[in-house]
């Protein structure tokens, strides 16, 4: 019994022994294993962007993989858009971000920024053969064109007549300058900078830099306790002189100083009660997105006519005894069919003006034109099908007896089979046409301010995603079921059965 107790006694012992071991080792450094969610934009070269093998690079991604070193935590990036990082941010989606955010006094009231870590400025591109524009205060009355929720697009505001075009990323913003579509870009000087020496943008100069003093932050949620950690981590890079490798790493300079502390710290953002603030958000922007309603209507309907006239023919001509016919369109209708519609509303908007400037024609595009084009070609793909469909759910007897009484094929088709399968078609015309009205958002990456678009520009200003996009679905809804309620009655109208039962009862 006394040799049973001792072993027990020398196990338990030894067990604590381990388990003290286990625990001491843990709290040596309690951020050894933890691992923070940071969100980048990967298309802000010289800062973020995708190298040749889809693996991230940039002067900030070195920064941040510094930072996690020198704090002793992992990375995790994670792509998002610009204007969606503080909504990210906001909804703890992701744990930190670093997209060369600009700390500004209004994003100070909705995120946490840590030390400033670059000091830049925004600069003005314009076309190499623009000889009007000389600075800030000759951009009066002219086309601008910015990325979206960025201080670039906030100075432009101010600019008097100003017509700001806003597009996702800065990229396609200096793409559109190239194009010849807008006169100016106001962007980062950096970025601007870094495209031009890089060739990577030829036949576009920079007329005035650093228009104003700023400087960039790594953003966290407010109050969140990975902040602390970051700015160790920065200050021990700002201090041992791996940021000082890194800068001359990107930039071939000396790094100028930075603030030791984050402008605007501690900003509050007090207000009414939550329920009643997000009313009057929605109540306050729902004016605007009734403006984006007209463009995303006045786009629809002109796409859906245009697309209906070409996808007529199209499915026609899909039935053709014609081999070389037949298969031409049978192409277009998988070209159209099995390409993304994003892809084709850039390769439209941006690549065909920039083909036919390479080959010396002048030639630009109308945003208005140019995306009506884009989803009338896609609609028409879809709808060929249904009119293929329809037009072969007719019997072969309705043609056999058309031609017996001596009509034409033409006439066959416009008086006896069309009218039959159009009653036919009109339960998926009706879904296509409400699959291309929420498809109109889409164009929203070519700087059309329809729906989507008015939103995000809403939420660049007030930060508040939830409500506003709340909005925009709510809006959505209920043009789909006003729609869905105007094909419904014209199926009935349009068959005689239906319209007698509907009239008896």
């Amino acid at each position: 019994m006394a040799k049973f107790s001792f072993i027990g006694w020398l196990r338990l012992f030894l067990v604590i022994s381990f388990s003290c071991l286990l625990l001491a080792g843990c709290g040596v450094n309690p951020s050894a294993e933890k691992t923070l969610r940071v969100a980048t934009e990967p298309a802000f070269p010289p800062f973020e962007f995708q190298g040749k093998g889809g693996e991230l690079q940039g002067f900030s991604i070195d920064l941040m993989n510094a930072i996690a070193s020198s704090a002793n935590f992992k990375v995790d990036f994670q792509s998002l858009p610009f204007d969606g990082i503080i909504p990210a941010l906001q909804g703890k989606t992701v744990d930190a971000a670093i997209s060369s955010i600009t700390i500004t006094e209004e994003r100070a009231k909705t995120i946490s920024f840590s030390h400033p870590y670059f000091k830049a400025g925004l600069a003005i591109a314009i076309r190499t053969d623009n000889q009007n524009i000389t600075g800030f205060d000759s951009l009066k009355n002219k086309k601008i064109a910015v990325q979206i929720g960025t201080t670039g697009a906030a100075k432009a505001k101010g600019i008097p007549g100003v017509q700001i075009r806003s597009f996702d990323s800065a990229p396609i913003a200096l793409q559109e300058l190239l194009n010849g579509n807008v006169d100016a870009v106001i962007n980062d000087a950096p970025v601007t900078l870094y495209a031009i020496n890089t060739g990577n943008l030829q036949g576009i100069k920079v007329v005035q830099q650093l228009l104003t003093e700023e400087f960039y932050g790594i953003a966290t949620a407010k109050d969140s306790p990975n902040l602390a950690l970051i700015n160790d981590g920065l200050d021990r890079v700002l201090e041992n002189g791996t940021y000082s490798q890194i800068y001359q790493k990107w930039f071939k300079a000396e790094p100028p100083s930075l603030p030791i502390k984050s402008p605007f710290e501690n900003q509050t953002n007090a207000g009414a009660p939550q329920i009643f603030t997000s009313i009057g958000v929605i109540l306050q922007a729902f004016p605007t997105l009734l403006q984006g309603v007209l463009v995303t209507l006045q786009l629809t309907i002109l796409s859906v006519a245009f697309g209906l006239i070409g996808g007529s023919l199209i499915g026609i001509v899909r039935l053709s005894r014609i081999a070389l016919v037949r298969w031409i369109a049978r192409a277009y209708v998988d070209f159209f069919r099995g390409t993304p519609l994003l892809v084709q509303i850039f390769m439209i908007y941006f690549g065909l003006p920039a083909i036919l400037q390479e080959l010396g024609f002048t030639f630009t595009f109308d945003r208005l034109v140019a995306g009506v084009i884009a989803l009338s070609l896609n609609s028409a793909a879809y709808i060929a099908e249904v009119v293929r469909a329809g037009i072969e759910s007719i019997e072969t007897g309705q043609a056999e007896a058309a031609q017996s009484l001596g009509l034409s094929s033409v006439q066959t088709m416009s008086y006896v089979i069309f009218p039959q399968a159009f009653r036919r078609m009109i339960p998926p015309l009706g879904n296509e046409f409400i699959s291309l009205l929420k498809d109109t958002s889409l164009v929203s990456v070519i700087g059309f301010e329809e729906l989507v678009r008015k939103g995000q520009l809403i939420v660049a200003d007030n930060y508040r995603a939830f409500e506003i996009y709340a909005g925009v679905a709510v809006v959505y809804l209920c043009l789909t079921l006003l729609s869905s309620q105007a094909f419904s009655r014209l199926e009935v109208w349009m068959n005689p059965v239906k319209r007698q039962k509907k009239s008896d009862t």
